[in-house]
């Protein structure tokens, strides 16, 4: 005889008793305690002609005494029909005073999303920046691959009865896999820099390190997803440093110098404040708006103009100013362009270059100047001295 036979199904779907003078009973897993939990241990031990009701979607496991009997994996009603000592504990226990445990764990056959977290840093050595403290989070879908090997491992060796003891031991060997390959890949050349436009590729050599890790488990990871890797704040904002230096194709000092600009600007209230910025620096740093380099200051001149840096002080300057108006330094002279060729085309550049004060001239030469420089760019003299 089998230790059980298949019955009809029970119409109201729900446990009851009665009807046995031995207390058995129809087991089934309820719906609601099944939204969100992969296991379920039936609360009693199991009683001569218990009827087991299993569902399309689940597998009622067998288990006593740390070892799985059998399982059902097949949607029906299962009957417990014959006397089987090391099965029905209560019976046995009745006759010889032993008692033994016949218990019932209901598992879901469907993938199931958890997610994971790391609570301590792992240190990853990066050959600019150091040792750096990294954090990863991501989500994971997985489900019971081979329910005797999960409930062997997870109820006998790490006695854990609940969902929440099974997701908490799969959480920390989802984290010690993310490990192990920033390890490998580390060791391929990744870099801190690099891990943002690698996400992709770290999920999928994590996803490969599964089926060697999880399958002891009876477990099946089918996806991996959402992965985040944090980094210290620090090194968050080097590496967004970095990355504007190379967009704006600009040195580190040019940089600096620009952003100190930027800063000076907003600073400052109003249109004069920012022009000041722009024409004579800031306190201290007196002529910090010429004497910002490169593309980035060509692109502040405005009017696409051609410009030039003095010898002196390395102020940007227009092309046609003989004199640089931060310094009063004279400039090597360059022939003119064609169109350029007349007398007083250098008073006429200086006349286009910005807009001017109301009464503001070179005292000298009459050039109309430009607030807040301190030379004629025309002909040198001081702005204010008179002859």
């Amino acid at each position: 005889m089998g230790l059980f036979s298949k019955g009809s199904s029970n119409n109201s779907g729900v446990p009851a008793t009665g009807g046995s003078v031995l207390g058995s009973t129809t087991i089934n897993w309820e719906d609601q305690d099944k939204q969100n939990n992969v296991m379920w241990k039936v609360p009693r031990n199991i009683r001569l002609n218990d009827n087991i009701v299993v569902r399309e979607d689940e597998i009622a496991v067998f288990y006593r005494d740390g070892k799985v009997l059998t399982y059902f994996d097949q949607p029906n009603r299962y009957a417990l029909t014959d006397f089987n000592a090391p099965i029905v504990g209560n019976l046995l226990k009745f006759f010889t005073g032993v008692q033994q445990q016949a218990e019932v764990y209901y598992l879901q056959k469907r993938y199931l999303d958890g997610k994971f977290g790391s609570t301590q840093p792992y240190q990853f050595t990066d050959p600019t920046f150091g040792l750096v403290n990294l954090r990863v989070f991501g989500e994971y879908r997985w489900k019971v691959a081979q329910p005797e090997t999960f409930i062997n491992e997870f109820v006998g060796t790490f006695n854990a009865e609940t969902s929440d003891d099974v997701e908490s031991r799969l959480k920390e060997q989802m984290v010690i896999l993310v490990y192990n390959a920033l390890g490998k890949m580390k060791s391929q050349g990744l870099k801190v820099t690099d891990l943002a436009a690698n996400l992709t590729n770290v999920e999928q050599a994590v996803l490969a390190l599964t089926p060697d890790n999880f399958g002891q488990y009876g477990v099946e990871i089918n996806k991996i997803s959402g992965l985040t890797i944090s980094l210290p704040d620090e090194v968050q904002k080097a590496i967004d440093t970095r990355s504007q230096i190379q967009v704006l194709g600009v040195n580190y000092m040019q940089y600096q110098a620009g952003q100190a600009m930027v800063d000076a600007a907003q600073n400052q209230s109003g249109t004069a404040g920012i022009g000041a910025g722009l024409g004579v620096g800031i306190g201290a740093g007196a002529g910090m708006g010429y004497a910002f380099g490169g593309q980035m200051a060509q692109g502040m001149m405005g009017g696409g103009q051609p410009t030039k840096s003095c010898p002196n002080c390395g102020s940007i300057i227009p092309m046609a100013n003989t004199f640089c108006p931060n310094c009063g330094a004279a400039q090597a002279q360059q022939a003119p362009p064609a169109q350029q060729a007349s007398p007083q085309a250098p008073q006429q550049a200086a006349a286009q270059q910005a807009p001017q004060q109301a009464g503001k001239f070179c005292s000298q030469c009459g050039t109309p100047l430009q607030a807040g420089v301190k030379f004629c760019p025309n002909c040198g003299a001081p702005v204010g001295q008179k002859s």
